[in-house]
């Protein structure tokens, strides 16, 4: 089943979200629009992060609000980034943030707003922005998922960039596919070239140096030929043992080199084999690197993190 042509609208919106910027960097600050029916949260008036070039490889974890059985706080997530990017030479910290949970047919963003978009959802609290505001700080890189439902992802791009896009601790977007679409279930609905290419333009007209990851643990959900501004990320799990995963990996890596490939790993229904490790972080990271040169990214999945990197007392 295709996904539907969006080019005529990816035209109009590069269009609008050029004219937007163009506002943004006038030295006089125009006059105050008048009120659309569209209310999306304010964007901050700090300048736009510079383009800053990307790790050659990130490693850190995966954060959701429904993950890990409770959240410790800003200063734990970062001493996890720290601590998994020191497994690896040379690596640095970096996270999948995700901002949006999948609810029913839209999605529901862990930040406060509104917007005439029925299937879009706000939460009363952010819960997010004392975590960015302490990685723009410590350095580690962030990139913010959506679970997007039947929503359009490019406006959903804007309303991300529209509450932390003044933070240069974010790298990019990322899309979780198997909510792409969705009706309620966590297959997704295969991503095309022409859908994946509207997304990055939308990224890179927010922020020249944005990038934009798909995640999928089947191939075939993912554009076919585009690459461009594209990360990979593979989030297998139920494998038999670690020789499985990595030929699992491995595979992937193969499926879209030379592009860049990320990793999500350490789910309970792999704890059978990976708990018998001395590092199971570690340890699946480096055969990872060793079979799949095209890797930029490896997180640790926030379901058992709590359990490998206990939070101090």
């Amino acid at each position: 089943m295709s996904a539907p042509n969006r080019l005529t609208t990816s035209t109009s919106l590069l269009v609008i979200n050029l004219t937007l910027a163009a506002c943004v960097a006038t030295a006089t600050p125009a006059p105050t629009p008048a009120p659309t029916a569209t209310i999306i949260p304010t964007a901050t008036s700090l300048p736009i992060p510079e383009p800053t070039l990307q790790p050659t490889l990130g490693a850190g974890f995966r954060f959701s609000t429904y993950g890990p059985p409770s959240d410790p706080g800003p200063e734990y997530w970062d001493s996890v980034g720290q601590q998994m990017a020191e497994k690896f030479p040379d690596a640095t910290p970096q996270a999948i943030w995700i901002v949006s949970n999948f609810g029913i047919r839209g999605t529901i963003f862990t930040f406060p707003g509104t917007h005439d978009d029925f299937n879009i959802h706000f939460s009363s609290q952010d819960k997010n922005e004392a975590a960015l505001t302490l990685f723009d700080q410590t350095g580690l890189k962030v990139w913010l998922q959506v679970e997007p439902g039947q929503v359009d992802v490019n406006e959903l791009f804007r309303i991300m960039y529209a509450q932390y896009g003044h933070h240069p601790c974010v790298i990019g977007f990322g899309i979780d596919v198997e909510w792409y679409q969705s009706d309620g279930t966590p297959e997704g609905k295969p991503v095309t070239d022409e859908v994946a290419a509207e997304w990055v333009t939308t990224a890179r007209s927010l922020n020249p140096a944005y990038r934009v990851f798909l995640k999928h643990w089947e191939q075939t959900m993912l554009p076919p030929t585009y690459r461009d501004g594209l990360l990979f990320v593979d989030d297998s799990q139920q494998l038999d043992s670690f020789d499985a995963i990595i030929d699992e990996f491995a595979a992937w890596g193969r499926s879209f080199a030379p592009a860049p490939v990320g990793f999500q790993y350490g789910y309970t229904s792999d704890q059978k084999w990976w708990g018998d490790l001395a590092d199971p972080p570690g340890d699946i990271g480096r055969r990872i690197l060793e079979t799949t040169p095209n890797t930029e990214s490896l997180f640790w999945v926030d379901f058992t993190v709590l359990q490998l990197f206990p939070p101090q007392p």
